[in-house]
């Protein structure tokens, strides 16, 4: 019994630890100058495929923005609530990056490889934008709020 007991403790401590290492959860975006707050984004799990919603945009003037300069089918939608990262799943060779998917930029309407990576036992993420390869792009670091 004992060692049962001790079993489901280590899996549901695995299973916590996975939790704050995976990029799900409440994130608050910060602007490439690495101090100004942007917005919140909600990244979501369904069938293996991560999607993040803007829940909240910080400054004032942008809460009704439209996003005029997308090109796809979120043209002239309204930005708050609008998933920007879309179908990223887990590296099958890397378990601590999420990949493959895309990232838009509301602000200017284009769209780049999205990367993902938890960094510091997950309370960050190091959200990397590109075209073709990541070495042609920008990272930002996200902070976790839940």
């Amino acid at each position: 019994m004992k060692k049962f007991v001790g079993a489901a403790a280590l899996c549901l401590l695995t299973n916590f630890a996975l939790a704050q290492t995976s990029p799900l959860g409440l994130w608050k975006t910060i602007d490439d100058d690495g101090r100004t707050e942007k917005s919140l984004v909600r990244i979501t799990a369904a069938g293996g495929v991560l999607t993040g919603h803007i829940e909240k945009i910080f400054e004032s003037a942008k809460q009704h923005a439209l996003c005029d300069q997308c090109s796809d089918e979120r043209h002239g939608k309204p930005v708050l609530g609008m998933a920007i990262i879309r179908n990223v799943k887990q590296d099958t060779d890397d378990k601590a990056l999420w990949g493959g998917g895309e990232i838009l930029d509301p602000n200017n309407g284009k769209t780049y490889s999205a990367r993902l990576k938890p960094v510091e036992g997950g309370k960050k993420l190091e959200m990397r934008g590109y075209i073709g390869t990541p070495m042609f792009g920008r990272t930002q670091t996200w902070i976790r709020v839940e």
